[in-house]
This record gives structure tokens, sequence and C-alpha cells, in this order.
């Protein structure tokens, strides 16, 4: 975890159409440090996509502030220049650039900067071997699986060494093997590198493989969760469920709700505890 707050948001509200509203965030405070690892979840239409395009300067608040690397959003004259330098992004469709090679695909990004051709190729290189794709570098998109497709993204997001990443759903069109490689490479970035990831994802699996979990409804952070071993999340989840919640209560009433099956599974599970 870091120290130096790198993302803020004050009093943060965003609101869609002109006739009947919808307040895609209703007054979202946040602070995030660097080097954070940080999910964010929550059920459809609760705000999470919505957060992530403030944060990423790519769409501007109806109200409050949005403060990314010291610098108040709705005040910097050049979002396309800010972006490029600050930001990188990884979607759940890596939406690289089908008749370009792993290697020219995370060049992508770096056109345009203050970088020769020869130190964009060495930096893709890099990167690409960072990812664990160095024998792929000169595949076509068709040519790499899913997760290596991912992985290209990742190397790209990455080009411009961003102090901020933001991922929206990135293991949600890869299967669960890819899905946990592709958020476990992201979490040894996060570590290596320092840079502030923060993932948009509606699996409680790749959740839990951040540090911090940020629940949304209706607009809002509703919850904030610092993740803990793998037990403590098992037996907070199961604190949560209903069976947990009414064992935990005491509630007989509760408890005999749940059929013989559900108790005998559980009795099962103890026996096989104890």
């Amino acid at each position: 975890m870091g120290n130096e707050t790198i993302i803020e948001t004050r009093n943060l509200v965003k609101i869609y159409g002109n006739g009947a509203e919808v307040r895609a965030l209703d007054g979202v405070d946040l602070q995030i440090a660097q080097g954070d690892f940080v999910s964010v979840m929550g059920p459809s239409g609760s705000g999470k996509s919505t957060l992530l395009n403030m944060l990423g300067a790519l769409d501007r608040p109806t109200d409050g502030q949005v403060l990314v690397n010291g610098e108040d959003l709705a005040t910097v004259r050049d979002l396309d220049t800010f972006r490029a330098r600050t930001v990188g992004f990884i979607f759940q469709l890596h939406n690289l650039i089908p008749t370009l090679t792993a290697r020219e695909n995370v060049e992508v990004p770096m056109i345009g900067q203050p970088l020769g051709r020869a130190k964009r190729r060495r930096r893709a290189e890099e990167l690409l071997g960072l990812v664990g794709l160095a024998d792929r570098m000169d595949h076509l998109p068709n040519q790499l699986s899913g997760g290596q497709r991912q992985r290209v993204a990742i190397a790209r997001a990455l080009a411009n060494r961003p102090v901020l990443v933001l991922a929206d759903e990135p293991t949600g069109d890869l299967d669960s093997q890819s899905g946990a490689e592709v958020i476990g490479l992201m979490h040894q970035l996060n570590r290596e590198l320092g840079t502030t990831f923060i993932v948009v994802t509606h699996d409680p699996a790749v959740a839990r493989q951040t540090e911090r979990i940020l629940v949304m409804r209706d607009g809002n952070i509703v919850h904030e969760h610092t993740v803990g071993t793998p037990f403590e999340e098992d037996l907070a989840a199961f604190r949560r469920s209903g069976l947990g919640q009414a064992i935990v209560s005491g509630d007989e009433a509760a408890l005999a709700r749940f059929g013989p099956d559900e108790r005998g599974a559980l009795q099962r599970l103890l026996d096989g505890v104890t």
C-alpha cells in the first residue's frame, strides 16, 4: 500500500439524461493511495464503469471534483495529453488492432510521445517480456489465446509508464484459469512497478486477489473492505450468507428454514473439521 494520495474524488456526481435523470454517481468521496491495488464491485447500474470513466478523464462530472496525481481534472486543458501520460486502460475486450503484431500494438500509445522509433520498439519488447510474451512479439492478435491477448493489452496500458491503470472487467471474456493468470500478473506488476491498479469486476474471486474492495450501489460506495487471508475471506463470506447470519445470531427460526439437506451438509462439514 502506498502513502501518497494519487486519486481523490470529492462529492462526485454524474447525472445522465435531460428528461428522466439518472444519477450514475451520487456524491462519491474516495481516496486511493499510490501503489494501491483496488477492485470495484456492485450490481449492473451501480456506477462502477461511470466512476472509472471519471477517474480516467473519459467523461466530465456533473458536480464535484476529481483529482488524479495532484491535478484537478476540471482545470486540465488538454485531457488527451493528460490521459496519454498519466493513465493506462485495460478493457474486457482487449481492443487490439488486428492487423498489427503484439509489439506494434504495444507501441501504439507511444506514437506522438517524445520517443524515437527504436526506443518505442525497445520499450514494447521490454513490456512484452515483462508480461511473459517475449516469444510472441511478432504474432498477430488472432494468433494468440484470449489470455495472451489480454497480456498484450496490459503491456500496452503500461507503455507510457502511467501512474494509474484502470481495468474494466479485464477477465470477463476469459475462462477461469486465464482470468486468474491475468489478475495475478496485474498484482505482480502492481508490486514490482508501484503502479496503482483499479479493477472493475463482477467476479468475487478476482476481487479477492486485490488488496481493497469497494462495493457500489445506486451511485455511491456503500462498503469498503480490506482483503485478508483466504481463510479470513472465506469466513467473512460465510458470515454474510443467510446460513452464516442465522448461526452467528443464534436465530433458531431462521435456522429452521434451512432444509435437512443444507443442515446435513453443514454437519458433515463440521464433522470433517473437528
